[in-house]
């Protein structure tokens, strides 16, 4: 029978936000207790549950509450409302070596610190050569921790909170510290604790961690509890919120876990939860623009754009397996990269084309209707083509960019009729990463040569 082990229940909490500081003394010193503070809800009656063994992900936008939640079930935080249990010692990566003490050796803080998680010196001395060997920082655990490297500093840190054998593991974020070498010790020893029955509570932005990791995941937004569920459900909803598609969020929401988001004040619309405008006089001119594909995509406010103006990209967008508009995409799934162009002037041959690059500027892969052979006639003034790249993402887990133009050539010479650069961010999402910039999907087989075969 399975054992909750950790249970949060209706968890709220407000932080009271002045104007100026002195609003605060004001409202105190107030014999009429005028209000002069806005009440903002970093958390608004949230409710999940951990049972023992399982390893459960939280998931959301920057100021989501997902920091906030895990403060509150270690006891950093105090919640206004609502009540957390949690069964057993915890061990926190959440601002590593906040619990540290400058002047200390790294020594005395291992112990320090192991007193504070409720292990006995004994306990301590047990756990110390596999502390040190994880952190692998040398005579240096014998200087005060003052003088050590942020490296140094952040790998004692996190060798100590993971190699306590801790009932709880809770992990906001620590999983992107030190060197690649150092990082994948850290994974390879979470796969080590869940084998040994771990329990695992983690908040990343990273996609493929929550997939590899994860048995189950509770998706927040602005505070509020959207959904849990199955790892794969709960990131295609996260897309959703970070593409804007509050109306695609709504209808996956219906099929996967009902009606359980319209419930506060018997018809609480999912718009309202995930920040939507609805009602509002916006509303109306976004009904309007549902056609437009870039308003449901993350685009970049400083793209670099150029051309003679005989044609204007319009449109755009990035495409899931699915169909669904997103900029995040999962390795190895087909995506489509659509583009709208209208004509300002006749062109006898134009030419489409996207380019992928990575963040330093490196064009990574790309190709256009010439090098595909697609059939393209000449336009006029006033024509419109609607073009679509479909492939299989094989690049590597991460952040990249898209251009897209339309080009063409006049009297032997490449000329630009709109060219946008770095125009959409697209991310990654992979839980199986190779060496290099991309996957050569390549299919392995091995056969074992027992001795007498050899």
């Amino acid at each position: 029978m399975s054992e909750n082990i950790i249970s949060v229940s209706n968890v709220t909490k407000i932080y009271r936000l002045y104007d100026k500081p002195i609003d605060r003394l004001k409202e105190t010193l107030s014999p009429s207790k005028k209000s002069r503070h806005k009440d903002f809800y970093a958390l608004s009656d949230v409710s999940f549950n951990v049972e023992k063994g399982e390893s459960v992900g939280i998931i959301g936008t920057n100021g989501s509450g997902k920091s906030t939640i895990l403060k509150i079930i270690t006891g950093v935080l105090t919640p206004s409302r609502g009540e957390v249990r949690v069964k057993g010692k915890i061990s926190a990566l959440l601002e590593l070596g906040a619990g540290f003490n400058m002047d200390y050796t790294g020594i005395e803080n291992i112990y320090m610190n192991g007193t504070m998680m409720g292990f006995s010196k004994k306990e301590m001395d047990e756990k110390l050569s596999e502390i040190l060997e994880f952190a692998d920082i040398g005579d240096f655990v014998y200087q005060p921790v003052k003088s050590y490297s942020s490296g140094m500093f952040v790998r004692l840190a996190f060798a100590l909170a993971i190699n306590v054998e801790p009932e709880i593991l809770i992990v906001d974020e620590a999983l992107s510290v030190g060197d690649v070498f150092f990082q994948a010790k850290c994974y390879h020893r979470m796969d080590e604790l869940r084998e040994k029955g771990t329990t695992i509570l983690m908040v990343t932005h990273d996609m493929g961690s929550v997939m590899k990791y994860c048995d189950r995941v509770v998706l927040l937004n602005k505070g509020e509890k959207i959904a849990e569920g199955a790892p794969g459900d709960m990131v295609d909803l996260y897309k959703k919120i970070l593409a804007g598609q509050y109306d695609l969020l709504k209808e996956a929401l219906d099929e996967t876990i009902g009606k359980q988001i319209e419930e506060a004040d018997g018809k609480k619309d999912l718009l309202k939860k995930a920040g939507g405008r609805e009602n509002s006089p916006e509303a109306e001119n976004d009904d309007k623009r549902d056609s437009l594909m870039r308003s449901h995509m993350t685009v970049n406010p400083n793209v670099n754009e150029y051309g003679n103006g005989k044609a204007e990209i319009y449109d755009f967008g990035i495409l899931d397996e699915k169909g669904k508009l997103t900029n995040l995409v999962l390795k190895g799934e087909s995506f489509t990269i659509r583009e709208r162009i209208r004509f300002n002037d006749a062109i006898e041959a134009p030419i489409f084309t996207y380019t992928i690059r990575d963040k330093k500027g490196n064009d990574l892969t790309g190709t256009n209707t010439m090098f595909e052979g697609a059939e393209v006639r000449s336009v006029k003034k006033g024509d419109s083509y609607e073009v679509e790249f479909r492939q299989r993402m094989t690049l590597q887990g991460g952040e990249y960019l898209i251009s897209m133009s339309c080009t063409g050539f006049e009297q032997g010479e490449h000329t630009v009729y709109h060219r946008l650069y770095d125009l959409l961010n697209i991310t990654v999402i992979s839980n199986k990463n190779t060496v290099g910039v991309y996957d050569m999907e390549s299919e392995v087989k091995t056969r074992f040569k027992g001795s007498e075969e050899a």
